[in-house]
C-alpha cells in the first residue's frame, strides 16, 4: 500500500477524512469541506449522534461537484487532549473501515489541533503510523474468496502543513513498522512451517540490513553446557537453535551493547506434561518474545540506530517423545546451576536461563531485557492490556514504563522478593522450575530468571503472554492474531535513552 505526504487539501479523490473536536467543532479543513459540499456535513450532523468524541466517525457520500467519493468526519475528542495515540487510533479506525470497502484511496486532511501537543509534521507522521499498522493482513494460506480479504485500498495520502518535516519524521517510523510486521508474520506462521531452523533462516535475512547473525546448533550449545535449553527441545525431531543478532551502530564501536533476549518456543505441546487439547491451540505463538526481539533488531538496523544492540533468541519445540525430558529430571544450565524439572510445560524459563547466561558472558551488556510468553498467570493478574514487568533496576523499569506509555505498549511492574524466591527451592537441586502451588506463578517464574542474572547486570523481564496475540475483539492498531507487541516499546526505549 502506497503512502505519501502532500500539502493539506480537500480536493483529493477517494475518501476525504476531516476532523471535529468535542462539541462538534469543525476543524478548518472540515469547515472547508462542508462549504464545498453545500453544507452536507452540517446537515448530516443534525441527523446524527456524532459529538466529536474520540473514535466517532460520521460517513457520508460526497455530493456532486466534489472530487472526493465520500467524506468521513472523524472525532478528535477534546482539543487539549489530542495526542499521538489519538492520531494513530483515528487513522487506524478509518483504514479499518475502508480497507476492503472498494475505496482505493484515503486522503487525510486533519489540521493541527489548537492547544494540542502535536506539531504538523508529527501529526502527519502519527496518522501515517496508525494507517499503516492497521493495513496489516496475513493471507498467505488463503486460496478461496480472496476478494473478501484482500484490501482494495491502494493509496493513503496524508495532508500536512509541513511536508518535508513529515517525511523526515516518517522515515524512522517506517522502519519500526517493518519490524512490527516481521514480528507479526513470525507469530502468525503455522508451526509446521516455522520450525526453529526456519525461524533462524528468516532471522539470517537481517544480514542484508547490516545485522551480523550467527546461528548455534545443538552441538555448539552442548559444548557451552546449555543443558536447560537443550533439555526442552530433546523430544522434538527438529533441532534447537540459538540465534545471535548484532547491530553495531554506535559511533563507539567497542561500546557495551544493549541486549534483548527472546523465548522462541515454536510450538509448545507441554512436552510429557501434556497440555489439554484446547490449551494447545495457539501454542504456535509461544515464540512471541523471539519474534519481538527479531523485529526490534530489524527496526534498529533499518533506521540505522546509533547504538550497539544484541538480540539473542532460543528456538526450540517442546514435544512429547521417547527422548523427551521427564518430570523429575535434573538438568545443568550453562551457568552451572542445576534445575529440577517438575513440569515440562514450564519450559520457557529453561530456554531463557541459558540464553541469558550466554548473552551476559559473551557481550557484557549495559542491560538485558528478556521477553517471553511465559505464564498464563500474568493474564489472570493483568488481563490482556498490560505486559508484566519485573526488574532488579528501578531506572531501567522507569524507562521501559515511559517508553511503553508513549507507544501504547503499556507495562505494569510486579514485585520480586526473597519470600517469592523461596518458592522455587528444590529438595535435590539448586532450584525447581515450578512452585507446586497456584500462587504468584508469574512472580515465581521471574524469580527463577533472576537467578541467571550475573554481576548485578541491570535486567528486566517482560511477560507478554497476554499481549503477544489476541483472540476475539481486535485492537485498532493490531489487526489479526499476532500483534507484534514489543518492537515499538523496545525501539522507543533505545531511541529515548541509549542512542548517542
Amino acid at each position: 500500500m502506497q503512502l505519501s505526504f502532500a500539502a493539506l487539501s480537500i480536493s483529493g479523490q477517494g475518501a476525504l477524512v476531516v476532523g471535529a473536536t468535542a462539541g462538534r467543532a469543525l476543524m478548518p479543513s472540515a469547515a472547508a469541506a462542508d462549504k464545498a459540499s453545500g453544507g452536507a456535513i452540517t446537515r448530516a450532523l443534525s441527523h446524527s449522534k456524532f459529538t466529536g468524541k474520540t473514535g466517532q466517525v460520521l460517513d457520508l457520500v460526497a455530493p456532486a461537484g466534489m472530487a472526493a467519493s465520500r467524506i468521513l468526519l472523524a472525532g478528535l475528542g477534546k482539543a487539549d487532549e489530542f495526542k499521538r495515540s489519538g492520531a494513530e487510533t483515528l487513522a487506524a479506525n478509518v483504514v479499518g473501515r475502508l480497507l476492503t470497502s472498494g475505496e482505493k484511496q484515503i486522503v487525510f486532511a486533519i489540521d493541527g489541533v489548537k492547544g494540542g501537543k502535536l506539531k504538523p509534521a508529527e501529526l502527519a507522521a502519527h496518522l501515517a503510523m496508525g494507517a499503516k499498522l492497521r493495513s496489516y493482513s496475513f493471507n498467505t494460506y488463503r486460496t478461496k474468496n480472496l476478494e473478501d480479504f484482500e484490501p482494495t485500498l491502494k493509496s493513503i495520502v496524508v495532508g500536512t502543513g509541513d511536508v518535508a518535516g513529515a517525511k523526515r519524521a516518517w522515515t524512522p517510523r517506517q522502519a519500526v513498522i517493518e519490524g512490527v510486521f516481521m514480528a507479526r508474520n513470525l507469530v502468525n506462521e503455522p508451526p509446521n512451517v516455522l520450525s526453529p531452523a526456519e525461524f533462524a533462516r528468516r532471522a539470517k535475512e537481517l544480514s542484508k540490513f547490516g545485522v551480523k547473525v550467527d546461528v548455534l546448533g545443538e552441538a555448539d550449545m552442548k559444548k557451552l553446557g546449555m543443558g536447560a535449553l537443550l533439555g526442552v527441545g530433546q523430544g522434538s525431531e527438529r533441532e534447537s537453535q540459538l540465534v545471535v543478532m548484532r547491530w553495531n551502530g554506535s559511533r563507539k564501536k567497542d561500546e557495551a551493547p544493549v541486549a534483548f533476549v527472546g523465548k522462541g518456543v515454536c510450538f509448545d505441546s507441554g512436552g510429557l506434561s501434556l497440555k489439554p487439547g484446547a490449551a494447545m491451540m495457539g501454542m504456535k505463538g509461544d515464540m512471541g518474545g523471539a519474534a519481538a526481539v527479531t523485529g526490534t533488531m530489524r527496526a534498529l538496523a533499518l533506521r540505522k540506530a546509533k547504538v550497539n544492540a544484541v538480540g539473542v533468541i532460543g528456538l526450540v519445540e517442546n514435544m512429547p517423545d521417547g527422548k523427551a525430558q521427564r518430570p523429575d529430571d535434573v538438568v545443568t544450565s550453562m551457568s552451572g546451576q542445576t534445575i529440577e524439572v517438575l513440569n515440562t510445560d514450564a519450559e520457557g524459563r529453561l530456554v531463557l536461563a541459558d540464553a541469558l547466561t550466554y548473552t551476559q558472558r559473551k557481550f557484557k551488556p549495559k542491560f538485558v531485557i528478556d521477553l517471553a510468553t511465559l505464564t498464563g498467570a500474568i493474564m489472570i493478574a493483568l488481563g490482556l492490556e498490560n505486559a508484566g514487568l519485573f526488574s532488579n533496576n528501578d531506572q531501567l523499569s522507569e524507562r521501559i514504563t515511559e517508553a511503553g506509555k508513549e507507544v501504547g505498549e503499556t507495562v505494569w511492574r510486579l514485585p520480586l522478593a526473597g519470600a517469592y524466591d523461596k518458592m522455587i527451592k528444590s529438595k535435590i537441586a539448586d532450584m525447581k522450575n515450578i512452585t507446586g502451588t497456584t500462587n504468584a506463578g508469574s512472580i515465581a517464574a521471574a524469580q527463577f530468571l533472576q537467578r541467571f542474572v550475573e554481576d548485578k547486570t541491570p535486567w528486566a523481564h517482560l511477560d507478554i503472554a497476554g499481549v503477544a496475540w489476541q483472540d476475539g475483539e481486535q485492537k485498532p492498531l493490531s489487526p489479526g492474531w499476532g500483534t507484534g507487541w514489543g518492537v515499538r516499546i523496545l525501539n522507543r526505549l533505545v531511541m529515548l535513552n541509549y542512542e548517542k
